[in-house]
């Protein structure tokens, strides 16, 4: 049973910047896809970004240009460059990961408040 640990969660201004972690509780699961999803209060979990294991990412409209999604695939761990954040970027961000069968599992979130 893999366990996703997240970290770098915080309080910033508007503009600023923030950078996320998550770290697999072992190299050794093989996943596919890593990546952030957010929930906002009142809203849905949505899609930030994702990266596959061969290299290919994905971004949500609203977070191109200012995100940045790397990963260490022999450490399996994934981290979220966030800069320009704006107030609508405010929100629980989880961290997913995700086999090629389609297993997944999911961090326990890290509070992103940015203040305007």
């Amino acid at each position: 049973q893999a366990q996703l640990v997240e970290s770098g969660g915080g309080l910033v201004q508007a503009g600023g910047s923030l950078r996320l972690t998550c770290a697999a509780s072992s190299s050794a699961f093989n996943f596919n896809t890593m990546g952030w999803y957010r929930q906002a209060p009142g809203k849905e979990r949505e899609l930030v970004a994702t990266t596959m294991r061969r290299g290919t990412k994905d971004y949500a409209d609203s977070v191109k240009g200012r995100f940045t999604i790397s990963r260490d695939v022999a450490r399996n761990i994934v981290y979220l460059q966030m800069d320009s954040l704006k107030p609508e970027d405010t929100g629980v961000y989880y961290c997913n990961a995700r086999y090629y069968t389609g297993v997944e599992y999911w961090g326990q979130g890290t509070q992103v408040t940015v203040s305007s």
